[in-house]
């Protein structure tokens, strides 16, 4: 299965669920990736960024959906909680490169395989994007087909 996934920014909720349908391109600044969960890897970066547990994050509703297609099927759009847009945008580039061996190891434990190299850049271009998002005064998000 082949997932896509787009991280964001946009003014507020309202203007991010306006492309729920069409995605965010040519709409908002974005970031593409894919294949993999991405509910469950903002929280496990959340987690390891923040040094709440996964546990109170999940309980905490973290990631808040905007759009869950359940059952029906479609487009997944959520928000990235302001304490990891914050702690993406205030870490330094080395503390992000350990996060991201640190998660790389966490999947493989569960079995997945991810390049370490995609992930360094990954979470490079992530916290870029929720420093322009903090500038701007915009939040960030997270759009998955």
């Amino acid at each position: 299965m082949s997932v896509i996934i787009k991280y964001f920014i946009a003014p507020d909720e309202a203007s991010a669920a306006s492309v729920v349908d069409s995605g965010p391109d040519g709409v908002f600044g974005s970031l593409s990736c894919g294949n993999f969960d991405a509910s469950e890897a903002v929280i496990e970066w959340e987690s390891l960024l923040t040094g709440r547990s996964f546990e109170a994050l999940v309980a905490a509703d973290k990631p808040y959906s905007i759009a869950d297609p359940g059952e029906e099927g479609g487009p997944l759009l959520f928000v990235i909680s302001a304490a990891l847009q914050g702690a993406l945008a205030g870490t330094p580039a080395d503390r992000l490169a350990g996060v991201g061996e640190l998660w790389i190891r966490e999947r493989a434990a569960e079995g997945e395989v991810f390049d370490p190299e995609m992930v360094g850049e990954l979470l490079s271009d992530l916290a870029d994007l929720a420093r322009t998002a903090g500038q701007r005064g915009h939040g960030l998000y997270c759009w998955m087909a």
